[in-house]
């Protein structure tokens, strides 16, 4: 397998854009800006949802008591 050109780089990443440049990749990922709080995020996300499901699952088990 050979290594991609960089223009072939650019193609992959930038679409049809022929002309890759540092300036053109902004760190914008869906409209999220700044990425180092995406981590914590996430992680509240997880914990939330883990939460919610403890509670879902005690509240099953003692129905049945």
């Amino acid at each position: 397998m050979r290594e991609l050109t960089s223009t072939e780089w650019c193609l992959v990443a930038g679409g049809h854009e022929t002309v890759c440049t540092p300036a053109s990749a902004l760190n914008d990922y869906n409209g999220i800006r700044n990425s180092t709080s995406v981590g914590p995020e996430l992680i509240n996300i997880y914990e939330g949802m883990v939460s919610a499901a403890s509670h879902i699952i005690e509240r099953v088990a003692f129905a049945f008591d």
